[in-house]
Formats: structure tokens, sequence, C-alpha cells
């Protein structure tokens, strides 16, 4: 009888801590036993962000999916070195971001996974507004290995460049259209605002584009390779007329002391300068001057930022997807959670602005269909997510601007070299020495930092000797089969 008892009180307690254990549990995993999902995040964390992060989204993350998020930031000077650096020493990353500058590379080191599985079974709130030609952005071989994540009108892509409005109708200046109407300005502002410091970035992509007859679509490592939009051909940038005029016009703006050494030096730090409020431009992307007008204005109260696409006559491509891609590494320990996190973030409207915004009637608020940031502090990138069925505008962008960009793409015409993604596998010395060239001898020819004359020569020789052709080759290889698979 007695054993009988104890065996009743045994049930009694188990059931009541299963119950009790039950209590716990929402968004389907138990408190205190949540998933942990790392993002590797490019940039620095403000105070509020931090006390988001800790807070108001770790409570939400608990709740609607089961995770702890942890974000490891790093500065964006050292950011795609450390990411490369920390994805081959296996660290536990579960979600990065990059800028997608050679997809298939990433693939082939493993720092990205095949998605398609994943997307099917967490990510299909995510494809509502996410639409299947912007994953081809990010396909290879018939599979996705990444979420191109900004969805947003996208021709001429880098082709921009993002000006102080403001200084150019003081210098009495209307418009910007060519490269002589850029010097023109950089040359008024230097003798009428000595305490600016000129032009914060070299745009060397807007001036490719004004400079050459054929538009060109960058489609290999490093900047190596270009598309012809006319002869369906794959050329090496560097030997381009256009990359020589280019770097020749920039010689002269250094020459006329229209340049300071630190376009070169410091070359991926312009964003920064542009944002001190103390420069004149920066390359541009369409909506970069709504982007970064906050921060320009918290330096420079009266600045008034505007885009231009240089030489506007010539027609616009649509080349990619988004310039900026979600990645999961091979290595992932959490992959899933790392899909449901993307599919929450693009689930809804409210989801979409919480995570880029903040909390509403704290950090922001919405009047008239518009949106205002209460206070100035940074959450995820907007642009990094940007999402044309959610993105709002703040209240002073004016809806001139607003029509401009939501219609821009228009009368776009979509590239035959869209979804392309070379494949280095059969080329990787030699793109690895073809990117040290790039990165030392022809950058600072690019930037004209060096003599032209004398420099591009020698630059040459040694890009031919590192095996250029022999890479065009294989990029035109793959193109062409990509080409004819298309038709």
């Amino acid at each position: 009888m007695k054993l009988k008892k104890l065996l009743i009180l045994l049930a009694v307690m188990m059931l009541a801590a299963s119950l009790l254990a039950g209590c716990g549990k929402k968004g389907g995993n138990a408190k205190g036993d949540l998933e942990t999902l790392t993002i590797l995040y490019p940039g620095e964390t403000s105070d509020r962000m931090s006390e988001f992060l800790k807070n108001e989204f770790a409570e939400k993350m608990a709740a609607d999916l089961g995770l702890k998020v942890e974000v490891t930031f790093v500065p964006w000077a050292q950011y795609w070195e450390q990411k490369d650096i920390m994805l081959a020493a296996n660290e536990p990353i579960d979600l990065y971001w990059d800028g997608l500058p050679d997809l298939a590379a990433m693939v082939n080191k493993k720092q990205s996974m095949a998605l398609d599985d994943l997307i099917n079974e967490y990510g299909k709130d995510m494809l509502k507004v996410l639409p299947e030609q912007q994953l081809q952005g990010a396909t290879i071989d018939g599979k996705i290995y990444g979420i191109p994540s900004a969805y947003a009108p996208s021709s001429a892509m880098f082709q921009l460049v993002c000006v102080r409005q403001d200084i150019l109708e003081a210098v009495g200046m209307t418009e910007i259209k060519t490269a002589e109407d850029l010097k023109e300005f950089a040359k008024k502002v230097k003798e009428q605002f000595p305490e600016m410091k000129g032009p914060a970035d070299v745009i060397f992509k807007p001036l490719t584009r004004y400079f050459t007859e054929e538009q060109y679509n960058w489609i290999a490592a490093e900047d190596l390779v270009v598309f012809g939009e006319d002869t369906k051909k794959a050329y090496s940038y560097f030997e381009t007329e256009a990359f020589q005029k280019l770097s020749k016009y920039n010689q002269s703006m250094y020459d006329e002391g229209l340049y300071t050494e630190d376009l070169t030096i410091k070359y991926n730090e312009r964003d920064s300068r542009m944002q001190t409020g103390l420069y004149l431009w920066v390359e541009g992307s369409l909506g970069k001057e709504m982007e970064i007008i906050n921060t320009v204005k918290a330096n420079a109260p009266d600045a008034k930022l505007k885009s231009y696409l240089l030489a506007p006559e010539k027609p616009r491509y649509i080349t990619s997807t988004g310039g900026e891609v979600l990645c999961i590494p091979v290595t992932a320990p959490n992959p899933e959670g790392a899909m449901k996190f993307i599919n929450w973030l693009y689930s809804s409207q409210e989801n979409y602005l919480f995570a880029l915004y903040g909390v509403e009637g704290r950090d922001y608020e919405i009047v008239d269909g518009r949106i205002n940031k209460i206070s100035s502090n940074e959450f995820f990138y907007e642009w990094m997510f940007r999402n044309q069925n959610y993105q709002l505008f703040a209240p002073d962008v004016e809806q001139e601007n607003i029509d401009s960009y939501t219609k821009w793409d228009n009368e776009a015409i979509v590239s035959d070299s869209l979804g392309f993604r070379f494949n280095n596998e059969n080329v990787k010395e030699i793109e690895t020495a073809l990117r040290e060239v790039a990165g030392k001898d022809l950058a600072a020819v690019r930037s004209g930092f060096v003599d032209f004359e004398t420099e591009y020569p020698k630059a040459i020789k040694k890009l031919k000797d590192a095996g250029i052709d022999e890479y065009v080759a294989e990029v035109q290889r793959q193109l062409d089969e990509y080409l004819a698979n298309k038709k």
C-alpha cells in the first residue's frame, strides 16, 4: 500500500513538473532553453542599439522565434578581412552580410551554403516580398546561396554620384551631368569655401559610365572583368579605354589639389568622410541621399544631398538584384535559426520597422504615411534590408524625389548578364595574383594617385604576367555558356 502511494506521489510530482515546464514555453521553446543565433554585422553599436538588443529585441526574438540572438559587431574598416578570418577559423557564425562582390568565390570557400531547403521549410513568408527574380541574384547552377536583401529600384547601380546640393547651389551651379561639371564644382568650392575638404571619393564606377561608349557591368572578382552590354563580351577592365580616361581624369584632380591622399590611402572610409559634412561627393546609389542625410545634418545642419547620374542620356541597365546579400555559412551551428530570423524580418511591416527603426512611440513614429525618427539612433541598417513593399520615407523627403525613386526602373533595360555568377574554381591561383596587382598597383592608378604615363604600363605588365588573359578567357567561356542556356 505504501509503495502504491509512493508511486502515485511520484506520478503527481512528475505531472506538476511537466506543467510548470509547459508554463514557461512560448514560441515553441522553454524559457531558458533558447537556441542561440549569432550574427556577424558591420559597424559599431550605439548605446541605444545595445540596449535594444538586450531588452526589447531579445524579448521579441524569444517570444516569436525561441531564439537568443547575439550580434558581433566589426568596424567597417576591418569587416571584410575579419569576416574571412572568422569564417576560415570556423567560428560559430550563423548569418552575415556581404556586399556581394564575388558569390562564387564565397561558395567555393564554404562561406555560404545552399539555402533552397531552408527557404522551402522556413522562408515562405519572405518569398511574398522577395520575388523569384530577386533571388536569382544569388543563384549558382540553379541553387540559391544567399538572400539579396535590398529589394528596391536598382538600375545603374553604383553609377550615381551623391553631392552636397546646398554647396553646389551656393557656388552658383544647379546640377551635375559630366565629369567636367564635377571638376568645376570642386574648383569653385576650393575658392569660395576653403574649410571644405573636397570630394570624399574618386567615384570610379560613375566615371566609367561617363567615359565609356558601351555600358559595362562588373562580373568578376576585384573589379577585374566587365561585361559589355552591347557586345555581350567580357573585357579586362583595367585595359579598357574608359579606365585609362578616368585614371587620367583623377590624376588631374590630384595635380590641381582637388583630391586629398586619403581618397586613395583610406579608400574604404569614403562614406564615413562624406558623413562628416566636410566633403562634396561620394559614389551614390538610388536613395543614398535619403539614407545618410541625417548623419550629414548632424555635422552640417543646412546640408542638402542629391544624387546625379553622369551622362544621363546613356541607357540604364539592371545588372543585379541588389548589391547586398545575407549568407549562412556551411559551418553555421544554427542555419535553421538564421533562416527563421530572415523570414521573420520580412514577414510583416511591423517586424520590418521594429528591426530597422526600434520601438514605435519611443524611437520612431508614423505620421501621414511618413516615418519620423524620434531620435538619431541607428538600429539594423535600413538600406541593408530595404524592401519596396514595406519602405517608408521621412517627412522631409520631397514627394518629387519619392516619385523619381519609385519610377526609376520603369525605363531601365534588364542586362543579359543578370544572374551570371563567375566560378573561379579553375583559376583560383591566377585570381589571387590578379587581386594583388589590382589592389596594390592599379588601385593607385585608378585613383590618379600616381603618374599614369609611367605607372600604368608597369601595372598592366604585372597584370598580364599574373594571367589576366587566361582569366578573362575563363570568364568568357562561362559567360557564353550562361547566355546560351538563357536562350
